[in-house]
């Protein structure tokens, strides 16, 4: 798992710097001059120092530099204490779960339920099912090492395969998201969720093998000419006795925890500082700024109120706030449900929020910097706006499904 983390992150960063390098083959094209390589460097260091500096100073303008820099250190600080920890405690636990569901058969079991769902309802080989359950017990990069496999792989057509991409991070990180969820007391709306989470999966899977086929296709076509794999080969079991196998893989789920429940700590920290640091205000009477965790300069609940009607409309949100998890699970899931115990906290949430919560929180998983990642690793990079542009129609569909799947619920019952 770390290793596959690591590599994300590389083909991630690989990913920026051809970006980077087309904006400066751009500007030799107009100076019809190769830019040295200190300068290309000179330049991104203004553009970034003036980004930072810039960002930075307008918070300092507002709340004073001392207490600025005490409020980002507090911050970051009680996240690690209150959230962080708390969630590698569900990550721990929910790991050694999905170990034992997964060395004992339940796993199978449940693809062999869900089997007959995956044609109709994604196009996909019934075999895909596996990997949803995969993702939805660890994270998105599960899907990619099931794909890599000649015995999974050989089931799909390279659309389809190439749409595994959207389908598994659809998925990823829920176990954690659901626990997270109920522990608060918010099981219901959780549960609704992983419906509106479904629901957004199916657009977005749907909408990637629409757009592949219409731009290639020449991708219609198996990905081996084997056509068909060996299921009985995917195997997840390990050797030894019943009470050895039960032990090593508590322990190693336990194991795959820890190392998911450290991934996410740069996340929540620097991620979901900055986003509070943008959605709550002064904690002082007089509206004074005391230098203490979570306050901030609210510009992004300022501007989320002014057109809150529609996030109301769409999402059931009260407070504009609340957009800020959305906003942040586009980038890392981990880092969004790190702002839930502070909306709890605001008594700005209820279980229609938690509900989108968990829709997108799920179906969006922090896509954008896994996405370039996971397809590149498949071969198919061309690929990636189309695999980015579907997720985020498929995200925002989960969070709206889950809103009105409340509302007629809740009209119901």
């Amino acid at each position: 798992m770390a290793k596959t983390k690591y590599n994300t992150i590389k083909r991630t960063t690989t990913f920026y710097h051809e970006r980077v390098e087309k904006v400066f083959k751009k500007i030799e094209e107009k100076l019809k001059k190769p830019l040295k390589f200190t300068t290309k460097r000179s330049f991104e260091a203004i553009v970034f120092l003036i980004i930072f500096f810039a960002f930075f100073g307008l918070l300092a303008y507002k709340m004073t530099l001392p207490k600025m820099l005490n409020t980002f250190m507090q911050t970051a600080y009680h996240l690690l204490l209150e959230t962080v920890f708390y969630i590698m405690a569900i990550c721990v636990l929910m790991g050694a779960i999905s170990k034992m569901l997964t060395e004992f058969g339940v796993v199978r079991l449940l693809e062999n339920l869900l089997r007959p769902l995956m044609k109709p309802l994604y196009n996909l080989p019934g075999v895909a099912a596996l990997g949803a359950i995969m993702t939805f017990l660890s994270d998105n990069p599960a899907i990619i090492t099931l794909a890599h496999d000649k015995n999974f792989n050989r089931y799909f057509k390279k659309y389809q395969l190439v749409s595994l991409t959207n389908f598994g991070t659809a998925f990823g990180m829920g176990l954690v998201v659901v626990a997270f969820m109920t522990g608060l007391g918010f099981g219901k709306g959780a549960v609704i969720g992983v419906a509106g989470a479904v629901i957004g999966s199916i657009v977005s899977t749907r909408l990637m093998q629409r757009s592949t086929l219409k731009a290639y296709p020449e991708l219609d076509a198996p990905v081996d000419e084997e056509f068909g794999g060996d299921e009985q080969q995917i195997t997840f079991k390990s050797e030894g006795s019943v009470f050895m196998r039960f032990l090593n893989s508590l322990l190693d789920g336990g194991k795959d925890g820890v190392t998911i429940g450290v991934a996410i700590i740069p996340g929540v920290l620097c991620i979901s500082t900055i986003v509070m640091m943008l959605t709550f205000g002064a904690s002082g009477a007089n509206g004074e700024y005391m230098g203490v965790a979570y306050e901030g300069v609210p510009v992004i609940s300022w501007a989320a109120n002014k057109i809150n009607f529609i996030f109301d409309w769409l999402f059931g949100f009260k407070d504009g706030a609340l957009i800020s998890f959305p906003m942040t699970a586009l980038g890392a899931v981990g880092a969004a449900i790190g702002l839930v115990p502070r909306f709890i906290t605001e008594g700005i949430i209820d279980n229609n929020a938690i509900a989108v919560f968990t829709a997108i929180g799920m179906c969006w998983s922090g896509f954008l910097s896994t996405h370039a990642a996971m397809l590149d690793s498949l071969g198919y990079r061309k690929l990636i706006g189309k695999a980015i542009g579907a997720h985020t129609i498929g995200g925002l569909c989960a969070g709206i499904a889950a809103h009105w799947l409340y509302v007629l619920l809740a009209l119901l019952f």
